[in-house]
C-alpha cells in the first residue's frame, strides 16, 4: 500500500477511536486506512515504531480489527 500523504513518512498509524495501530507498508486492505483519513481520528508515533505505539496503548492491527 502506498502510504497516505499525510503519513508518507510514517509506517505505523494509529486509529484514536479503537486503539489499534497500522503497518500501512503491509496492508492489503487500503479501504481501512483510507477510512481512518477520512474519519481523521488519525495518530503517528515518533519513533515510528511499533514499540513506541504500543508504549501508547495501541494494539496491532491483525486482520480482523480484534486481538
Amino acid at each position: 500500500m502506498k502510504r497516505p500523504g499525510k503519513f508518507e513518512h510514517f509506517r505505523w498509524v494509529g486509529d484514536k477511536r479503537s486503539q489499534i495501530v497500522y503497518d500501512v507498508d503491509n496492508m492489503v486492505d487500503t479501504g481501512l486506512v483510507d477510512e481512518l483519513m477520512d474519519a481523521g481520528t488519525y495518530a503517528s508515533f515518533a519513533p515510528d515504531t511499533l514499540a513506541e505505539a504500543r508504549n501508547r496503548g495501541y494494539r496491532p492491527f491483525n486482520g480482523t480489527g480484534h486481538d
